[in-house]
């Protein structure tokens, strides 16, 4: 008898076993490691549209077949690449990056992504971090929750990416979301994947991108603004978005004013 949610994994075939979680959640927003056709794979099952794990595994598949490696859905016996919330994809090995060294091929591999994407679709529902300028929600995002001058640093912060061209960006490209080995980089975890300017994923560790200060500063504003919006909850203080949300603060007293709806 498979957990509740899970008995679409046996569109995957007759032989396949969930084996252990790999995060902290369980039952029908779990990540757990499975096995298809004796081969270990990751199943993530959880409560997205069809149109958005659409998005997403276009997406992975595209990124695969241009030879960027990343976690490729796995088809049902059907040939569909989810089933009722259900995605099975291959099982990626390696560690986090480490070095200074390690975040610079972190680096270059968000930059492959973003060659890749240039002109790719918006996911279902989502708004990247300029639409946000004007637009007060978006996916996860809801402006109307955060305080009004807390919306206002926020879009000081984003209006300095005004104008720029957008991409897929990664979205949340911290050390476990990230899979190294000797020869190659591989990001996991694309939940948070979307169309925006790519300066939100280049604000890392050692600045390894290599920005100049200024282009520094706007991509780690507009990331700080980003994370902030994203996880911001006014039933509960999240200790992560207050301390990103501190780390936001207004362009000027002008520049804040134009950011205003």
């Amino acid at each position: 008898m498979w957990p509740v949610g899970w008995e679409a994994l046996e569109q995957w075939g007759h032989d396949v076993v969930r084996v252990e979680p790999l995060t902290g959640g369980a039952g029908v927003n779990g990540v757990w490691s499975v096995r298809v056709n004796g081969h270990l794979a990751v199943g993530r099952l959880g409560h997205r549209s069809d149109a958005d794990l659409a998005w997403e595994t276009d997406l992975l598949r595209h990124l695969d077949r241009e030879g960027m490696p990343v976690p490729v859905p796995i088809p049902t016996t059907g040939g569909r690449y989810f089933a009722d919330g259900l995605v099975v994809m291959t099982y990626v090995e390696g560690g986090p990056p480490e070095t200074e060294a390690d975040w610079g091929r972190v680096a270059d591999t968000l930059r492959q992504l973003h060659r890749l994407t240039r002109g790719w679709p918006q996911r279902p529902g989502w708004r990247s971090s300029t639409d946000l300028l004007h637009a007060e929600t978006g996916t996860r995002v809801d402006l109307g929750e955060l305080p009004p001058e807390a919306v206002v640093r926020c879009r000081a912060a984003w209006a300095r990416l005004a104008g720029r061209t957008t991409c897929v960006v990664h979205g949340d490209p911290n050390p476990g979301n990230i899979r190294m080995t000797a020869d190659r980089v591989a990001m996991i975890d694309w939940d948070e994947s979307h169309v925006d300017v790519p300066d939100l994923d280049l604000a890392l560790p050692h600045n390894a991108a290599g920005l100049d200060e200024e282009a520094y500063d706007i991509a780690a504003q507009a990331s700080a603004a980003w994370e902030a919006a994203v996880c911001w909850d006014p039933s509960e203080t999240d200790p992560f978005a207050v301390k990103r949300l501190a780390e936001v603060r207004p362009l000027c007293r002008s520049c804040a004013e134009n950011t205003s709806p």
